[in-house]
């Protein structure tokens, strides 16, 4: 079955796929960002920010980086917003 759906997916074109992925992409985020709402329903913008990258890719960094990530979204979140 494995087989067959990735021969499926081949058969489209690579701006399908992308597309798909992009959509894939969307909806995850969607998912997330409802689950942290659930958990804080007065989070903030930078909250959110910060959510979605630990959801996404906090596991692949070592704490000290996180830490800096952390910090530099909030750091842009607030200049976006001035």
């Amino acid at each position: 079955m494995e087989e067959r759906y990735r021969a499926m997916l081949m058969r489209r074109t690579g701006e399908a796929r992308l597309i798909m992925g992009c959509a894939l992409r969307d909806t995850a985020r969607t998912f997330v960002e409802a689950s942290l709402r659930e958990l804080d329903p007065q989070a903030t913008a930078v909250t959110i920010r910060k959510g979605l990258f630990l959801r996404f890719y906090g596991h692949e960094f070592d704490e000290s980086t996180c830490q800096k990530i952390l910090a530099g979204i909030e750091q842009a979140t607030h200049s976006a917003s001035r």
